[in-house]
């Protein structure tokens, strides 16, 4: 099994004309980079409110440039996440601030994380999964969170010292960069968690690739993430709001398994939560509302999204 140091970057991390990949479609790149910063816009204003909810309240306010336009949603980041399935204690445990209502799923439960591991979370935000994780883990454990928004990251990383006091740990760093091109070693974690980020990805075989390839043998995959029952009307797919909102990235059950299969990860069990959405729905969130909207009369948003947990390993 190998144990190659996490904070070492120098091992190839499969960029275009790096490990015989083949070199990228210029014209492609540049189409994933201008939705790879439409997305880091979307979440920077986000950090800058402090979470989705208030986001969509400050768009309706100041007229619905970028956000919801049918009023402020009607659930806090606290709510969202007892629903999810976050216990009162894993929700203490992270500094004030960290939760911003971006959560589709508990990954850090569904990973059945031990002490000692090393967990890597992909799209860390203000770091909600990441302190969590980390107190999971313990001393002897570490937890690297992964953001490409520097809004976020400032804002995870102000956080660290809360947490520190919170649990006496100093186990959890942030570091800058996209998830297609994880700034980690090969084979130096041993979990990898994200939750509701890899929908955001324009390229997101290639999230699947670097997923195995920054986990050790026998490593763990588990995701939380809104994927597709069936394809989204054109008129939804097309909306900014709901590609930052995780809605319009989503890719079909199916494909999210071919994907993951393709990478070389094995024992994928994927568990749709459709309930998730129907909260979303039930609260009058802006976006599901405008969402409603777009569908076929007498269609539910849970009739084509579902939350889905994804688990896999790397054998």
């Amino acid at each position: 099994m190998s144990h190659t140091d996490p904070t070492s970057t120098d091992n190839c991390s499969c960029a275009p004309g790096c490990c015989g990949a083949s070199p990228a479609d210029p014209i492609a790149e540049a189409a994933q980079d201008t939705l790879r910063g439409q997305v880091r816009e979307g979440y920077s204003r986000i950090a800058a409110t402090g979470s989705w909810s208030a986001l969509q309240a400050d768009s309706a306010g100041s007229g619905c440039a970028g956000g919801g336009c049918c009023g402020p949603a009607t659930f806090t980041p606290e709510e969202l996440a007892t629903a999810i399935g976050y216990t009162q204690a894993e929700l203490a445990i992270a500094p004030e601030g960290a939760n911003m209502g971006l959560s589709c799923g508990n990954p850090t439960a569904l990973a059945s994380l031990r002490a000692g591991e090393t967990v890597l979370d992909l799209g860390a935000g203000g770091g909600f999964d990441c302190f969590i994780a980390g107190a999971k883990v313990g001393a002897t454990g570490r937890v690297i969170g992964v953001d490409m928004t520097p809004a976020m990251l400032s804002k995870a990383r102000a956080n660290i010292a809360g947490y520190a006091r919170q649990t006496g740990y100093s186990n959890v760093e942030f570091r800058l960069g996209e998830i297609e091109n994880l700034p980690v070693a090969d084979a130096s974690v041993d979990v990898v968690i994200s939750n509701c980020v890899l929908n955001l990805s324009p390229d997101k075989p290639r999230v699947w690739r670097e997923i195995a390839r920054v986990l050790r043998k026998g490593g763990r995959v588990a995701v939380s993430d809104l994927a597709l029952l069936k394809p989204l009307p054109d008129a939804v797919r097309a909306d900014l709001e709901a590609l930052v909102g995780c809605v319009a990235g989503a890719v079909l059950v199916d494909e999210t398994l071919a994907q993951a299969a393709a990478a070389g990860l094995s024992e994928i069990r994927l568990t749709s939560k459709p309930q998730y959405i129907d909260a979303m729905t039930s609260w009058e969130d802006p976006l599901y509302r405008k969402i409603v909207a777009a569908l076929p009369a007498g269609s539910r948003p849970s009739d084509y999204i579902t939350s889905l947990d994804i688990e896999a390993t790397k054998r």
